[in-house]
């Protein structure tokens, strides 16, 4: 089994343990409805309703809880088992987003597994390979990008 290049340090994943996961979940779920809500297909929202995900960062000793509810992702408390759980590494899901590594690579390493409903995976799998999405660039964190980008907004508006 290969094993991610990198991974949290254990001491920092027992602390990360201890957040709330809600308030991340509401986090995590902004973001996928800034970058996939829009882009879903009817036929996908349909399948998609009412279906408990989680998304398991396994170094970080983290999960968000998630469902698609009115047309959007909400963020929820699932104490029971999902109905699909993705989980990797912190490091993997970076290399996920950045399109620096596929998801069939990663789950043939064994670097990412999915747990639970397979259908629902594979739809979700297929669905986010057939949407161009934007590669996560950290270069447009930085204070400056941002900055840069919010003057060109209000300088158009």
């Amino acid at each position: 089994m290969q094993v991610s290049p990198f991974l949290l340090p254990k001491p920092v994943g027992n602390l990360l343990s201890y957040l709330p996961a809600h308030p991340g979940s509401l986090l995590f779920v902004t973001g996928l409805n800034l970058a996939l809500a829009r882009n879903l297909a009817p036929d996908v929202k349909q399948m998609l309703l009412g279906k408990k995900m989680r998304l398991r960062v396994t170094d970080a000793q983290w999960a968000f809880d998630f469902e698609w509810l009115n047309d959007r992702f909400c963020a929820c408390q699932n104490k029971d088992a999902a109905d699909l759980t993705i989980s990797a590494s912190a490091y993997d899901f970076v290399l996920l987003a950045r399109r620096q590594e596929d998801p069939d690579t990663l789950f043939f390493s064994r670097r990412l597994s999915m747990e639970g409903d397979t259908e629902l995976g594979l739809l979700v799998k297929n669905t986010i390979d057939a949407i161009e999405l934007p590669v996560l660039s950290f270069e447009l964190l930085k204070p400056a990008q941002m900055l840069a980008r919010m003057k060109a907004r209000l300088a158009q508006h």
